[in-house]
């Protein structure tokens, strides 16, 4: 849950619980796929997670976090030059520091998602941090025992920035341009998903009231980033 809000309306998540683990899920939504959608977005594209339950607040306060160092891609590269693969993620304003582990499709056609609440993943059918398009990370929000990797991310504004390193030491620096909070039965497949012109990054958890009944949260928290000039 957030600091001093109500248990039942603070506390966000993402999906369905992974059966038999507790662990937060995705849910994909299924619609028909416009043509210039890339292909690995044409059959079914993640929209929402979840966890097992409001964990118990933490009264600590916020670490701060430096800026990550190393050589900074500033620009988005051309389509033309591939970029390499996001090892982890720097978000000094909300402190968040943790790498990135690889997360694909289930069988079902849902997204993997971390076995840790802790980390944070990156999706492989979305684009390379610094590519063209969205690169899409996803974290959970919390677990029972507390507060996982994106317990703060609705408290980004924009101008934050967003350190991803990636595999060949380069770092991709992403300046928040906003935070939205959506409805999951309301949420916009196409504009966190959908083809971009440039190189962009949304990074995913939940947000609004716990739902006992249902055992999930109702609302998605989306931040909308884009590559620094």
């Amino acid at each position: 849950m957030r600091i001093g809000k109500p248990a039942a309306a603070a506390v966000l998540v993402l999906g369905l619980a992974a059966a038999g683990t507790g662990a937060v899920g995705l849910v994909l939504t299924r619609h028909s796929s416009p043509a210039a959608r890339p292909a690995a977005l044409t059959a079914t594209l993640p929209a929402t997670l979840s966890t097992s339950g409001p964990a118990t607040p933490s009264t600590s306060g916020p670490a701060t976090l430096p800026a990550p160092r190393g050589r900074i891609v500033a620009a988005p590269p051309s389509a033309a030059s591939p970029v390499a693969a996001p090892v982890s993620l720097e978000i000094p304003a909300i402190a968040v520091s943790t790498g990135l582990i690889r997360l694909g499709l289930t069988a079902a056609g849902a997204l993997q998602v971390p076995a840790s609440t802790s980390v944070a993943g990156w999706y492989t059918g979305s684009s390379r941090p610094g590519a063209i398009g969205p690169a899409v990370i996803a974290g959970h929000i919390d677990s029972a025992t507390g507060p996982g990797v994106f317990y703060r991310l609705e408290e980004l504004r924009p101008g934050d920035q967003v350190y991803i390193r990636r595999t060949d030491g380069t770092l991709v620096v992403f300046r928040v341009t906003s935070v939205r909070t959506y409805a999951k039965a309301g949420f916009p497949t196409q504009a966190v998903y959908g083809p971009t012109p440039d190189a962009e990054l949304r990074l995913i958890t939940c947000g609004g009231a716990f739902d006992a009944g249902r055992g999930s949260y109702l609302s998605n928290v989306v931040v909308y980033a884009v590559a620094a000039s």
